[in-house]
């Protein structure tokens, strides 16, 4: 049978007042200052637990799982320790997310090319990430919300250690190409939105985790407002010496508390739809 499609949903420009989590199917509302818009309605996918595995495309090896399992090795000595992260990176199989002339480096700890400028991030520094969005946890996240969809790959493994992932994209080329990698795992989690990520997703906070794989000159308001109390958001972003370095906000009753870590290079953080 064919795989059921993935929700979609296209953001307005503006997020709304109202911050109820979205029921399914859902409808935005047009922005006010921007045109009407018909964006289409969210569809549900059938639950698959663990990850649904297509059929390997001809000519690429990949699929075994020997192979992921020795990228996750040198991800944990690279000091990875989440369990519930290094299994998720077992599981999702990171060469059905790059064209079928990079398979063959796709479990190499290297950023590839994906189009329109864009690249897929080091399958170490996704390990990283999401590492410190889970930190002090050992269950699943609540909702996380993903600035960056890119070709989903990193989608796919949130879908593993949240129980709910919202991930939108400025590029509708790569969201398109995004929805095609991810529709035959039926991630019944996870929701694919087209939109500027620098709004974040007002309708589905708060939420226990924001990360963003694009980095801008400092972490943008509205995903700190969108952020729960007790959540944590990592994200580069440009610190006050000049670079870009990674960096985690985690928001408290009280305030929030801002950590810059290592020197990271990402793609960078842009506003508006393309």
């Amino acid at each position: 049978m064919p795989a059921p499609p993935l929700r979609t949903l296209t953001t307005s420009s503006s997020p709304p007042a109202v911050r109820p989590r979205p029921g399914f199917p859902a409808r935005l509302e047009p922005s006010a200052s921007g045109p009407r818009t018909s964006p289409p309605a969210l569809t549900r996918g059938q639950p698959a637990a663990p990850l649904a595995r297509p059929s390997t495309p001809s000519g690429v090896g990949m699929d075994s799982q020997a192979v992921r399992a020795a990228m996750v090795r040198k991800i944990e000595a690279q000091g990875v320790s989440h369990a519930g992260v290094l299994a998720a990176l077992r599981a999702v199989e990171r060469h059905r997310f790059v064209d079928t002339a990079l398979a063959n480096q796709a479990y190499e700890d290297t950023s590839l090319p994906i189009g329109l400028g864009q690249t897929i991030s080091k399958p170490g520094v996704v390990g990283r990430m999401i590492e410190l969005l889970c930190q002090g946890r050992h269950d699943k996240l609540g909702r996380v919300l993903e600035i960056g969809t890119g070709c989903g790959y990193q989608a796919a493994v949130l879908s593993h250690v949240a129980r709910e992932v919202y991930s939108i994209e400025r590029l509708k080329g790569l969201h398109e190409k995004a929805r095609e990698n991810l529709r035959p795992f039926r991630l019944s989690n996870l929701h694919l939105l087209f939109g500027d990520g620098m709004l974040g997703y007002a309708r589905g906070a708060p939420y226990a985790g924001i990360i963003a794989a694009a980095g801008g000159n400092d972490i943008p308001a509205a995903w700190i407002d969108q952020l729960a109390v007790g959540g944590r958001l990592v994200a580069p972003a440009v610190t006050s010496v000049g670079r870009q370095n990674l960096v985690v906000v985690e928001k408290t009753a009280t305030g929030v508390v801002r950590t810059e870590l290592e020197a990271v290079l990402f793609v960078p953080l842009k506003s508006g739809i393309a």
